[in-house]
């Protein structure tokens, strides 16, 4: 009996929430943010949509949702995706930004002093590392070692601090966190654009950057969708 009740609940579940999204649709503007499947608990999110998987840059736009509607607050902004695009499946290494919707982590990072925003803020000091190496039980997470000490993991970039430009502020893109699956990619950042495509990350020129990072409330439990359009309306 719990299997056929389980296989009734399927379609029944999923008329469900096709019937919601089209309830939203019919009362809400028409724009992709009202198109996604879920949003959870979140009151903003950020959409970055990629014309193609192969596509080096997207277009960034913020929202908010009220009532149960979302409504653009700011952009569309010409964002960096990583230099081999975008992908569902990304790997260690691979150069593309992940696809999907993901939260922020508690933290923010930058070489530069606090801008006044409304998360925990580290100012980035040399021996600041995001961890990289698989191998190392501190993968895709902020580790510091004594500056101009040989880290104790695998390294494939210099510390945070030699990246003034990229990292005078920072977001991190809570991807590959619960859990941490080694090799399936790290340090996924929206950080400063040095003005072409990053190593995985999403950039936006200085200015920008900090509008977004000023906006955003942890309260308001922010998620960040990454994506092709078509792509995007399914997360």
């Amino acid at each position: 009996m719990k299997w056929v009740a389980l296989a009734v609940c399927v379609p029944l579940c999923a008329a469900a929430a096709a019937a919601g999204a089209g309830q939203r649709g019919a009362t809400c503007p028409a724009n992709l943010a009202n198109e996604l499947a879920s949003t959870g608990a979140a009151h903003q999110l950020i959409t970055v949509v990629a014309p193609q998987r192969t596509s080096t840059q997207g277009t960034l736009r913020l929202w908010r949702k009220t009532g149960d509607c979302w409504l653009a607050t700011a952009g569309p902004w010409p964002a960096w995706l990583g230099e081999r695009g975008t992908s569902t499946h990304k790997r260690e290494g691979d150069r593309t930004t992940p696809a999907g919707a993901f939260g922020f982590l508690p933290t923010m990072y930058g070489i530069a002093p606090s801008p006044g925003v409304r998360y925990g803020y580290h100012r980035v000091v040399c021996g600041d590392w995001w961890v990289e190496d698989p191998r190392s039980p501190f993968y895709n997470r902020f580790k510091h070692v004594r500056c101009g000490s040989r880290p104790p993991f695998r390294i494939t970039s210099e510390d945070m601090s030699r990246s003034p430009t990229a990292y005078r502020h920072l977001a991190v893109i809570a991807y590959n966190r619960s859990p941490i699956v080694p090799g399936r990619g790290s340090g996924i950042f929206l950080h400063v654009s040095t003005g072409r495509p990053t190593l995985g990350c999403v950039s936006l020129p200085l200015p920008r950057l900090l509008a977004v990072l000023h906006g955003l409330d942890p309260k308001s439990k922010p998620l960040i969708v990454i994506g092709t359009r078509a792509e995007i309306r399914g997360f």
